[in-house]
């Protein structure tokens, strides 16, 4: 599996990836191998980016490869969900340094291969180059018959999340604590930080403005409330109904932390923040006449979720 030097060479990794993500799709005319993948399209696609970078978005020594490949596909495929749309296809990029085992390129595959099963999103290309760290770039395509923008919300609309936020900080407090997970509440944050739960169920058939909260909710929830010119005005009593709520609060008492400053300043949940009437999940509030945001409890804003920080 090396050349003379020991090391991987590119054509190698290829052959191991294209059995990995081997696909029967009949959209798929071509897929990985060639110079760029040819599929049968929609009239109306959805397609988006994203980066993560080792040291930023993930640690090796906190996570194994299979939970950093979930993980960053989780990260795109929620963007399809949050505009309405169901994943199809995923495109792979991924700087790698030469001194990765393949056993453990194998597990990062497998693991982008599972989250990629879970919101029925065929892998069907890339490339791959050598980088001082581990860098992976995915973009997903999707589908949609009406794209949900973040510019929809009307006063009147309540305000739903598909599931709680806070989990993913949570977790990654756990890790900066260096100490071993207690209970398992705890266990489930850290698995929330490693390889976060999308909602692929959720049914925003009906919803009017929506995004995915891979920023803190209190900044995405700003977000939707620009572009829609109204006001989110948040029930901070609402978050109790949340069947996971009195989990987190076990775990904030325990970690001495404020749960609101997980609840609202944590990101990279990737939960579906979401503006419409009667929708799924937990309703969290209501869409006001007016702008910005209201009702959030108080906590630490310098302290809010950033991927520059």
């Amino acid at each position: 599996m090396a050349d003379r030097s020991g090391a991987l060479t590119e054509a190698q990794v290829i052959a191991r990836l294209r059995e990995i993500f081997a696909s029967s799709d009949p959209r798929i005319e071509v897929g990985i191998g060639d110079d760029a993948a040819v599929v049968a399209g929609e009239k109306r696609q959805v397609m988006t980016t994203d980066m993560a970078v080792e040291g930023v978005h993930f640690r090796t020594d906190w996570s194994t490869g299979f939970e950093i490949g979930r993980k960053v596909t989780a990260a795109n495929a929620a963007d399809i969900l949050a505009m309405g749309a169901l994943p199809d296809y995923l495109l792979v990029a991924v700087g790698i340094t030469g001194q990765e085992e393949m056993s453990w390129i194998e597990d990062l595959a497998r693991g982008i291969k599972f989250e990629a099963d879970l919101a029925g999103l065929h892998v069907i290309g890339g490339d791959i180059s050598r980088s001082e760290k581990v860098i992976i770039s995915m973009t997903a395509v999707g589908h949609c018959t009406r794209a949900i923008t973040r510019s929809g919300a009307q006063v009147g609309d309540g305000i739903f999340i598909s599931s709680l936020t806070g989990w993913s900080a949570a977790g990654l407090a756990i890790l900066q604590e260096q100490k071993s997970p207690a209970g398992e509440e705890q266990e489930i944050a850290l698995r929330e930080f490693k390889s976060p739960k999308i909602d692929y169920s959720f049914n925003s058939s009906k919803a009017s403005a929506m995004c995915d909260v891979s920023d803190s909710i209190i900044e995405q929830a700003a977000q939707i409330a620009a572009a829609s010119q109204v006001q989110l005005h948040f029930e901070v009593e609402l978050f109790a109904n949340s069947e996971e709520f009195s989990q987190l609060k076990t775990v904030a008492a325990e970690l001495k932390v404020d749960i609101w400053q997980w609840i609202f300043g944590g990101g990279e949940d990737h939960v579906l923040l979401a503006t419409g009437v009667d929708l799924p999940g937990v309703r969290i509030g209501k869409v006001l006449k007016g702008s910005g945001i209201s009702g959030a409890p108080a906590f630490e804003k310098d302290r809010v979720w950033s991927h520059f920080r």
